[in-house]
């Protein structure tokens, strides 16, 4: 049978999330939204202790009910391959995030700055009303280098090692990190979990990232080696223990610098930067990040897709059962 991870990032490819059917990040995130407001309260170790069995309560049961659900369907091979295809492409945003990028790089390039800004305001939380375009282009690359990580390619990774379910189980992670894992007076305890899972979680993907991006820039004839030395240079400043991977890369790549200043409700935050400004930042690099990343996400799936494949050639059986030594063809 064509393996659910195959098909499910074709579907996301092509497809994406269709704004007019419910998607179960808006349930997970209404639950999160719901659950915090009830339990966080309390003393710092109370709160603490409440987030943390939060989260373990909906990464768990993210895991748990697609399981459940898929393991009941054996019987049924068609529907259930139809449903682990659907979740599969659920986990992934791939097509979200080109589409996130190019709201932002069409105005840009009209010369549209106040529509560009808006755009990036849609999925950044820096304040955006006075950014001029090389900041534009700079929260967009920053995005989509971070993201693709985030994204595309550890859903993709956890899809590969235990199907839908797992996949579910980063994605819970993933949204309790975007809800509750900021550092302020808020949700600095009780948000503490999520944003650690959230670290360990991307942890190896994050690694993953370098190979796949230095193939797909030596692909597209970017500087690789100065993308190598801007990685063991910077990427241990950015404050967050995975982001600065795939960051440093690509502002190596390009030539530009990322990082600097941000403004957030008005208050100017230093981030360490990353690269060095051998080029002005501009629209064209967003148009390359997009083209960069989307050829990163393929090579990560025919990576993983040929790893199941062997595996599956020494005898083994992958978590989910797919009968990949005939992965081409479905059954008939």
């Amino acid at each position: 049978m064509i393996s659910p991870l195959l098909t499910g990032f074709l579907l996301d490819q092509v497809v994406g999330d269709p704004r007019s059917l419910p998607h179960p990040v808006v349930l997970l995130g209404k639950t999160i939204s719901f659950m915090e407001k009830k339990l966080n309260q309390g003393s710092p170790q109370q709160r603490k202790a409440k987030g943390v069995l939060m989260g373990l309560f909906l990464i768990g049961g993210s895991y748990a009910l697609p399981w459940t659900i898929l393991k009941s369907l054996e019987t049924y091979p068609y529907v259930r391959f139809g449903l682990e295809t659907l979740l599969i492409a659920a986990a992934l945003a791939g097509k979200s995030l080109l589409d996130a990028g190019k709201a932002v790089l069409k105005p840009l390039e009209a010369g549209e700055l106040d529509k560009a800004r808006s755009a990036l305001a849609g999925f950044v939380s820096r304040d955006t009303g006075t950014l001029n375009e090389g900041e534009i282009a700079r929260g967009t690359v920053e995005t989509l280098a971070e993201n693709f990580v985030d994204g595309i390619l550890s859903p993709l990774f956890y899809a590969a090692l235990g199907g839908a379910p797992l996949a579910w189980a980063f994605k819970a992670v993933s949204t309790l990190d975007s809800m509750v894992g900021y550092r302020n007076a808020r949700y600095l305890d009780f948000g503490w979990f999520s944003a650690r899972a959230d670290d360990w979680a991307n942890y190896l993907p994050a690694r993953l990232s370098l190979p796949l991006l230095l193939v797909a820039g030596s692909w597209k004839r970017l500087e690789v080696r100065r993308a190598l030395r801007m990685w063991r240079r910077d990427a241990r400043f950015h404050p967050s223990p995975n982001g600065g991977n795939p960051e440093s890369i690509v502002a190596g790549l390009f030539g530009v610098q990322l990082g600097g200043m941000n403004v957030y409700e008005g208050k100017p935050t230093l981030r360490a930067t990353l690269g060095d400004p051998v080029n002005p930042l501009a629209a064209k690099h967003i148009r390359d990040s997009l083209s960069l990343v989307r050829l990163a996400s393929w090579l990560a799936l025919l990576c993983f897709v040929g790893i199941i494949f062997l595996v599956s050639a020494f005898g083994l059986n992958t978590p989910q059962g797919w009968d990949v030594n005939v992965w081409l063809f479905p059954v008939l």
